[in-house]
């Protein structure tokens, strides 16, 4: 197995059947979508187990999906990434432009998923040096409240020391130190403030590691209680522990042989009839082939091979078709599969079924404040209702609508529940009905509150 982070590991060696079963508790629906990532996820898996020279040649299925905003195609993305603990950016494609234009240019998208396999591989090294960092913030500890004698101290000293660090340790264990202040030095890193405001944190170069060397550090001592000391202590010594050359190898392995680039609004660059406003469209396509296709970006990290990076784009499609790319760019993306439209009852599926449904998140929230929150059937059924109607009469958002939808039907009992103590509240049809009824029937309030 090529892949570094443990739990990674793990979810590659899933069924199919058990990534959608995985991704059934999230989303409703689009069955068809989650079989085509399942089985793209399941190939990366049956490539580990290929000869090293077949492996090479055998290239990520890209998937393209095709379907209306807010039916699922991010969130397919992003919990499948969650599942598999794979690097996972998402972008889109209207935020890049042709090479030599003011703005992104493609390969952007690859520092940023090697950017986030260096956190994933970072937190996974941390787990391995805790321990050892552990005891060596302890050690500190007992020196900064039991300093050692100096250089050339009496036996006596000694053994009076040995004893006090003994009878200190002790208490530390015990608790019995946690609000006795020490003095911590931390040390900070001059960080100029012009990488940031001039994009240059994109270049291939690394600036910031040049600057870091350059530039002094600059150490201010603390006043902390040993508890607030222990955490600071902790992280230091985590930070002294961890081999950053080992972290970005892994990184960049992880990000070339399980990283997922989710790329939204791909129809957006299609060149539309008007030309005026296609000043690089066709040239953001041109930049993407080379990527997808596979090819080497050069990060601060060192180099990256996007030759097995699976590449889910998407797009609503409504005024082109995919055949309007680029005819290369299509042939990198053989799998297709088209996103429905969300019924009503699909609507109710998605208010219940999912374990972190809207209401449910609502009930949780309201919990807090001691106030019982309850859906009945009928209330769940007429949120359904309203939410289906205002997407046929309105702009259709998918369940996007939903958010809007309970927020404001829950905009005065979330104002009113810290003052209303315990309580219960139902959700029932008419409770629906009165606070959106005529919004909902209002075609034109729909479209500027719901």
């Amino acid at each position: 197995m090529l892949t570094n982070a443990a739990a990674a590991q793990q979810a590659t060696t899933l069924t199919p059947r058990q990534i959608v079963a995985a991704l059934d508790e999230h989303i409703v629906g689009q069955i068809e979508a989650k079989r085509a990532v399942a089985v793209a996820i399941r190939n990366r898996w049956r490539r580990q187990q290929l000869a090293a020279e077949l492996r090479q040649e055998v290239a990520p299925k890209n998937i393209l999906m095709i379907g209306p905003t807010g039916v699922g195609k991010t969130e397919i993305a992003r919990r499948l990434a969650k599942l598999t603990g794979a690097p996972f950016i998402k972008v889109e494609a209207t935020k890049y432009t042709e090479v030599g234009y003011y703005g992104r240019d493609v390969e952007s998208m690859v520092r940023e998923l090697v950017e986030n396999a260096i956190g994933l591989v970072r937190e996974v090294e941390r787990g391995t040096v805790e321990e050892e960092a552990r005891r060596r913030a302890e050690d500190q500890l007992l020196d900064l409240l039991a300093p050692p004698p100096g250089f050339g101290a009496q036996e006596d000293e000694q053994q009076h020391y040995q004893r006090t660090r003994e009878r200190i340790k002790l208490m530390l264990v015990s608790g019995e130190m946690e609000d006795r202040q020490v003095e911590v030095v931390l040390e900070q890193k001059s960080s100029p403030v012009m990488l940031h405001t001039m994009g240059l944190e994109h270049m291939d170069v690394d600036l910031q590691g040049m600057f870091d060397k350059i530039m002094p550090r600059s150490s201010t001592a603390r006043q902390l209680t040993v508890a607030e000391a222990r955490n600071v202590l902790f992280d230091q010594q985590c930070e002294q522990l961890l081999d950053p050359e080992k972290i970005n190898g892994k990184a960049i392995e992880l990000a070339e042989n399980l990283g997922i680039i989710f790329l939204d609004e791909i129809d957006k660059v299609v060149a539309s009839e008007s030309k005026g406003a296609d000043v690089s469209r066709q040239g953001v396509q041109r930049d993407l082939l080379p990527i997808v296709e596979g090819t080497t970006v050069q990060t601060r990290y060192g180099s990256v091979k996007t030759d097995h990076i699976l590449f889910v784009a998407a797009g609503a499609f409504h005024r082109v078709s995919p055949s309007d790319l680029m005819p290369e760019l299509q042939g990198r993306f053989p799998l297709r599969v088209e996103l429905a439209d969300l019924t009503q009852d699909d609507f109710i599926r998605i208010l219940t079924e999912p374990s972190g449904s809207l209401t449910k998140q609502y009930t949780a929230l309201l919990a807090t404040e001691g106030v019982t929150l309850e859906f009945s059937e009928d209330g769940i059924a007429a949120l359904a209702t309203f939410a289906f109607e205002v997407n046929q009469t309105t702009q259709n958002i998918g369940a996007r609508r939903l958010y809007a939808m309970l927020e404001r039907l829950l905009e005065e009992l979330s104002f009113e529940a810290p003052e209303m103590g315990m309580g219960k509240v139902t959700v029932n049809a008419a409770y629906v009905r009165e606070r959106l009824g005529d919004i909902a029937r209002d075609e034109d309030l729909s479209k500027f509150i719901l």
